[in-house]
């Protein structure tokens, strides 16, 4: 018995030995630059080490070219570093292109059925009927919220400084975040924007919450699909989807729906869309219209408090930067009358204050790189095809950094987003909130959410870093996220202005 265990295993073996020297020599085969693969984790080997926008950016800075080869565990996948073929991918040739690498399993609905994350057919259905939320009108229609919810910053702030409090602003922008998404995605009114607490930012705080184990959770549904049902991996923690759920059933109960009315908030939208689905004949579960409440929760608080979080730390740092901003917004406030509240439209129109949060998207764009897979044998290139299922990672931040068109990059220079330093060349070269069909249907309310936190703080107050502080590029990213993340409290100094 024992020589044909034996032997059973050096076949074992042996095959496993072929195999990873076929996987090991993919890129070598097809000239592709890389660097040598882990035998067990391929090029993963910085997971919960560092971020992995910090991976994408060494990894254009090491190779500068325009495509590099790497390794999801064992499987090929392709970094593409180049704007040209950045367009192919996610615009030119986004049929083959259309679906993500990621993905949560059947075990996971609510993780599995999100914009975010679901495939095709799915996804198009999905956009089709959530791309009306985002009009010009809806957005305008929330006017009051974000003059209400910038206006109680002011307030948090004052009460800690009358309170002598040192002010850690990551958590205050995602107080203030928290409430602006659960008011327009949920019509509900919390307090955590001036007390820090409401039942849905303790929500929100279990999605700040980056564990080993959490990190597991996302390493798996990012990089290997394959194993999150075998280990029953989660896209949210699960307290949090029985709060979604919870939440949902009560406000479905309490409104009911009115098909000749116009949807409110996402939920209506969420619920026109079940209701249109039925009379169609199509089938629509509540998991799959809980889910996409949850993803705008989960993808707008956070990236947009981060953005804010970042941001007014650089222009502590930036006093010149800070102050050409604040001039801006001065004269735009003198013009509309002390009566007069700023608008989507009329914040749009302010260069310098667009260029700040441009240039901050550029360093800390929050997810630095966009995957997709190939659905057929695609030409890279003259000198690369790549075969069908490969992972192709377009990567954004590692652009964002490039020398070639953002020079000087690990500096913070809003000017070079003013229209008239504006290149021609930089179009899929930035690219914070992704580009093609998949780009990100929250943009333009992620702008409102910082346009008007900025403009209402900074014509308040000045701000400094705190004594000894470290520098922006001193902040530690959070190494178990997926995203790019303080891995660290953030403070600084709020002075009033005279």
């Amino acid at each position: 018995m024992l020589p044909y265990v034996a032997a059973l295993v050096a076949v074992a073996l042996l095959w496993v030995y072929l195999k990873w020297q076929k996987t090991s020599r993919f890129w070598a085969d097809r000239g592709v630059p890389h660097d040598k693969p882990h035998p067990i984790y391929g090029s993963l080997t910085f997971l919960q080490k560092k971020n992995p926008a910090h991976f994408m950016i060494d990894l254009r800075n090491r190779f500068q070219a325009k495509y590099v080869g790497i390794w999801l565990f064992w499987r090929p996948s392709l970094v593409v570093n180049s704007p040209e073929l950045a367009r192919n991918i996610l615009t030119k040739h986004a049929d083959n292109f259309r679906n993500r690498y990621l993905g949560s399993g059947p075990s996971d609905p609510i993780g599995a059925l999100n914009l975010f994350t679901v495939n095709d057919p799915t996804w198009s259905w999905l956009r089709r009927r959530l791309t009306s939320m985002f009009t010009s009108a809806k957005l305008k229609a929330l006017q009051g919220l974000f003059v209400k919810k910038s206006k109680e910053l002011v307030t948090r702030i004052d009460s800690g400084l009358e309170a002598k409090k040192d002010i850690e602003i990551r958590n205050m922008f995602a107080d203030y975040t928290t409430d602006v998404i659960g008011a327009a995605a949920f019509g509900l009114h919390c307090d955590a924007t001036l007390t820090g607490e409401s039942p849905m930012r303790t929500v929100t705080k279990s999605f700040m919450e980056y564990s080993y184990y959490r990190g597991l959770n996302w390493i798996a549904i990012f990089f290997f699909p394959e194993l999150v049902e075998t280990f029953r991996f989660r896209f949210f923690p699960k307290t949090a989807e029985d709060y979604f759920k919870k939440v949902y059933k009560a406000i479905v109960k309490e409104r009911g729906y009115n098909p000749n009315s116009e949807p409110k908030d996402l939920l209506d939208a969420l619920l026109k869309m079940k209701h249109e689905a039925i009379e169609n004949n199509e089938e629509i579960s509540d998991d799959l219209v809980i889910a996409q409440a949850a993803v705008f929760l989960q993808g707008g608080f956070d990236t947009s408090a981060v953005m804010l979080s970042y941001l007014t730390y650089e222009l502590a740092f930036h006093q010149e930067a800070q102050e050409k901003m604040y001039q801006e917004l001065l004269e735009a406030k003198n013009k509309l009358g002390p009566d007069q509240e700023f608008d989507g439209a009329f914040l749009s129109e302010l260069p310098y204050l667009n260029a700040v949060m441009k240039e901050s998207l550029r360093k800390y764009p929050p997810m630095g790189w966009l995957d997709r897979i190939s659905e057929h044998e695609y030409q890279v290139d003259d000198d690369l095809t790549i075969p069908a299922g490969t992972p192709v990672y377009v990567n954004a931040v590692g652009m964002h950094f490039d020398p070639e068109f953002f020079p000087e990059p690990d500096k913070f220079i809003p000017e070079r987003f003013l229209p008239e330093n504006m290149k021609d060349n930089l179009a899929f070269a930035y690219m914070p909130f992704g580009e093609g069909p998949r780009n990100c249907i929250g943009m333009r309310f992620a702008h409102r959410a910082i346009w008007y936190a900025l403009s209402t703080i900074f014509l308040k107050y000045k701000v400094f870093p705190k004594p000894n502080a470290k520098k922006p590029h001193e902040i530690v990213a959070e190494k178990n996220a997926i995203f790019l993340m303080p891995g660290e409290d953030i403070y600084v100094d709020f002075v009033p202005r005279n």
